[in-house]
């Protein structure tokens, strides 16, 4: 994992905004609860709450955006979750299963 990716996940789980380069984190209160968004540059790739990970590609379905996705998975997710790509398509695995990926999807 990326130095970038494991202060994310600090951040994440501390409960405080940070920033670096083109990764960022901003927590707010919701009536569920906290929930961590989870940007690249300016693009909101996740929310982390306690009611689930809910995945987006922002509009790019990169690299690095799939890195980072990956890496609050391996962190927040259960075993085995990831995002993998085929053929230049992207799919989301989880609970065993693949599918296509689908932006705005929830886990957990």
């Amino acid at each position: 994992m990326r130095k970038i990716e494991t202060a994310m996940n600090q951040a994440i789980a501390s409960g405080k905004d940070w920033r670096s380069g083109n990764t960022s984190v901003a927590h707010r209160e919701t009536e569920f609860g906290m929930v961590a968004d989870v940007k690249l540059y300016g693009n909101l790739i996740a929310s982390i709450s306690d009611c689930g990970i809910t995945l987006y590609d922002g509009g790019w379905q990169s690299a690095t955006t799939k890195s980072r996705l990956n890496a609050i998975l391996r962190a927040n997710g259960l075993p085995g979750d990831g995002v993998l790509q085929r053929n230049f398509q992207w799919f989301l695995q989880y609970d065993g299963k693949v599918e296509p990926f689908q932006s705005g999807a929830t886990l957990g």
